[in-house]
């Protein structure tokens, strides 16, 4: 025998088909090989298939039917294989069962300082093909641009695009999405988008809470705006969540607006926050004070930002990241409640506890007592919060 010789040869051989479609599959021996039909058997994904459905049609053929396919277990394909008597693999054929592709929905974009372009997209209703499905991301300019392909994906997720540079401003784009697989191509609707309306930002930088004086349910909040923002195009609106230090849940919001204002102004205010109520702050504010808060408790704050242009864009805005949380604590409540406290004991316990571990911090961390107050106490709560955390993952 010719050692190029095939053993056996299937088909057809690597077929694509619909699911729910059937299919009648052949083996046939080369006659360099002494095999008949009835020493041949089929598997498919490593199953050995039923003799039933086996037909000689044949000295050395022997056919198998499959009824009423399902998708395709792996996007490789299915593995039918046709089997000596002795087990050993004379030829095998891959099965492609699937969809052909959706049309792409949901197409969102952002553009990072202005700088690039990221898009997302859906796969469709259902998403499953249970084939290998390429998407691609094409854009061009309106009216008098040529189509151009996006390179970079899976940066954002698994349906995603980033466009790095050489990207227009106060020019119109148009953008879809092109998915293709062994079935069929479908293309999503056109989604036309200006690059000043998709602009987002870095988080705000700088961010500092601090005591408003000896009030005990107050808190000043100053931060910086992003760097991109300095650009005449864009003013912003901010937003500011927090939670207390022993609780998980963030609060977000306050009703009421924080505008520009001047160098050295005043700021304005946040009334006591909600969980979910947004903080439409308009403008160059970059300060804001929240009330209502709980006495002699540690508070951690964040910041993010909503550019928009000053060309009148109607566009919702795209919130940027938050900026890192940074932590200030209430003063503590001076009034004496009558009577006698049960638990003061375990109260000075604790109070003990938590000096000893704040002046080891101290000893460790600072230089000196030089520098000793309350914001290097609120330094030292937030390096106690980060090493809780650590603990409780290890």
């Amino acid at each position: 025998v010719s050692p190029a010789a095939d053993p056996a040869v299937i088909s057809p051989q690597d077929p694509t088909l619909l699911i729910g479609s059937s299919l009648v599959a052949t083996c046939t021996v080369s006659p360099d090989f002494p095999l008949k039909a009835e020493d041949l058997y089929w598997t498919l994904n490593g199953r050995r298939l039923p003799a039933a459905s086996y037909a000689a049609l044949g000295p050395s053929t022997l056919s198998v039917a499959l009824a009423r396919l399902n998708g395709s277990r792996q996007q490789s394909g299915d593995n039918l294989v046709c089997h000596s008597r002795d087990g050993g693999i004379l030829a095998g054929s891959c099965l492609y069962v699937g969809l052909p592709p959706e049309k792409p929905v949901n197409i969102t974009c952002w553009s990072k300082n202005m700088k690039d372009l990221t898009c997302k997209w859906a796969p469709g209703t259902e998403g499953e093909t249970f084939l290998h499905t390429n998407y691609t991301l094409k854009y061009k300019r309106r009216w008098y641009g040529q189509d151009n392909t996006c390179q970079e994906y899976h940066t954002a997720g698994t349906y995603s695009c980033h466009i790095p540079k050489d990207l227009a401003l106060f020019t119109p784009y148009e953008i879809w999405v092109e998915a293709s697989n062994r079935l069929g191509v479908a293309v999503s609707d056109v989604v036309m988008l200006d690059i000043l309306d998709v602009v987002t930002t870095d988080p705000p930088s700088d961010v500092h809470v601090s005591r408003v004086g000896d009030l005990e349910d107050q808190l000043s909040v100053r931060w910086s705006s992003p760097p991109a923002l300095k650009d005449f195009l864009f003013q912003a609106k901010y937003q500011i969540q927090y939670r207390v230090e022993d609780s998980s849940e963030w609060k977000v919001g306050g009703h009421r607006r924080c505008r520009g204002m001047a160098r050295g102004g005043r700021g304005s205010w946040c009334s006591h926050l909600v969980p979910l109520q947004v903080v439409d702050d308009v403008g160059n504010q970059t300060s804001c004070r929240l009330a209502g808060l709980r006495p002699g408790t540690v508070y951690f704050v964040q910041v993010r930002c909503n550019p928009f242009s000053i060309y009148g864009s109607k566009k919702a805005g795209i919130w940027s990241d938050w900026s890192n949380p940074t932590a200030a604590s209430t003063p503590r409540s001076e009034r004496v409640a009558g009577g006698c406290d049960p638990k003061g004991g375990e109260q000075n316990t604790t109070l003990r506890r938590e000096l000893k571990q704040f002046f080891g911090w101290v000893k460790k961390h600072a230089y000196g007592c030089s520098n000793l107050g309350i914001k290097l106490y609120d330094q030292w709560r937030v390096w106690l919060q980060k090493s809780h955390k650590t603990r409780n993952q290890v």
